[in-house]
């Protein structure tokens, strides 16, 4: 269903997919407790189970409840969020497993969105990845979501976008795994 956002915060998301604007890429998402809408973001974007989602938060506040030694990294926060940087961290036993496909790391975001920003300030933190099937293209553009209509419970009415996906800055390890709109170094 194509939904407005204002239409969407009314709703109980439990075990719900929800496709969102961000300030990078579409990304489709569901409550981080919802193992079966974890399940489902997988098996919509045909992704390999050994491949992590991250996590959307819409504040330090909700991050440090996720995260371990946020302290260290903190000051990439402060001057990237929000904005189009993961950070990775070592994960509290708050994220599951099935987010992280096993790892005991997990990447995080604050998006620089409106939108996002108030579906994650009503619902909390949220499991995300880019809206594509695995091995094509992030979706950019509004109508490009429709194809997922089918397959996702909402579509949130969104804009067009322009952008390119987040850098992926792994904490633990102190290195850049993906050069995206941010330039860390």
């Amino acid at each position: 269903m194509i939904i407005d956002v204002k239409d969407l915060l009314k709703i109980n998301l439990k075990d719900e997919v929800i496709v969102f604007e961000t300030d990078t890429v579409y990304g489709i998402g569901c409550l981080i407790d919802s193992e079966n809408g974890i399940k489902k973001i997988y098996e919509i974007k045909k992704r390999e189970d050994k491949k992590p989602l991250a996590v959307l938060c819409a504040s330090n506040e909700q991050v440090k409840n996720l995260v371990k030694d946020f302290e260290l990294n903190s000051h990439l926060a402060d001057k990237y969020w929000p904005g189009a940087l993961t950070l990775i961290f070592n994960k509290t036993s708050i994220i599951s497993d099935s987010i992280t496909s096993g790892f005991n790391t997990v990447g995080v975001r604050i998006p620089n969105d409106k939108i996002a920003l108030e579906i994650l300030e009503k619902y909390g933190p949220m499991a995300v990845t880019s809206l594509n099937i695995s091995t094509e293209p992030a979706v950019l553009k509004f109508e490009e979501t429709l194809a997922f209509l089918d397959s996702v419970d909402y579509i949130v009415k969104g804009k067009d976008l322009s952008s390119i996906s987040s850098t992926v800055y792994d904490c633990v390890n102190n290195k850049v795994l993906r050069q995206g709109k941010i330039e860390i170094g």
